[in-house]
């Protein structure tokens, strides 16, 4: 089921209902930035949380505020970068795997769909080095989670990896601890 919303444009985003998201913006222009009044999401981050491309870029034809954080200080980013697989996913991965690879090129796409929603956000002029409430940016995220995929997106668009989260941990100690080296390597050229 996921996430509930006080703010229905924000459920429709989340579900990825784009008509009702059209309809909400389409009554009142507002629409676009408004936060919930439970976590402080927009529809941009609610969209963002699963991925849902058509909507983000609906959103942002719309001068939704990619800058805009919620009540853990997130911004669309930060949920972009952590952006995983669902558990659907993951099952229909493992089933489809042995069926001529189906379940490879699924990952694939779903890889791709993913890099496409950050480069979105990147254009649309997110800060990059934007922290939230534990001190952390998109690239702290990248970097536990070992997004070979994204990690180069962020530091091309300027991703400091030197930015300490409120434990005294960077993105290079990050790399470091959990011994990513091809990530350290990433890191340290950009540093």
């Amino acid at each position: 089921m996921g996430i509930l919303y006080s703010e229905p444009v924000c459920q429709a985003a989340y579900q990825n209902d784009l008509a009702q998201v059209w309809r909400w913006v389409k009554e009142d222009h507002h629409y676009v930035n408004i936060q919930d009044g439970f976590n402080g999401d927009t529809p941009l981050i609610c969209a963002c949380r699963r991925g849902h491309t058509r909507i983000v870029s609906f959103l942002l034809k719309r001068n939704a505020n990619v800058n805009l954080k919620n009540q853990k200080g997130r911004t669309c980013l930060h949920y972009a970068v952590k952006k995983r697989f669902t558990f659907f996913d993951y099952l229909l991965i493992v089933l489809l795997m042995p069926v001529l690879l189906i379940g490879y090129f699924l990952m694939v796409s779903k890889t791709k769909q993913n890099e496409f929603l950050v480069r979105m956000l990147l254009n649309a002029g997110v800060e990059v080095n934007a922290t939230d409430c534990d001190g952390c940016t998109a690239l702290h995220y990248a970097c536990r989670m070992k997004n070979l995929t994204l990690i180069p997106l962020l530091l091309e668009a300027h991703a400091d990896p030197m930015i300490k989260d409120k434990h005294g941990e960077s993105s290079l100690d990050i790399a470091q601890r959990l011994k990513f080296s091809q990530i350290e390597l990433m890191l340290r050229k950009a540093s």
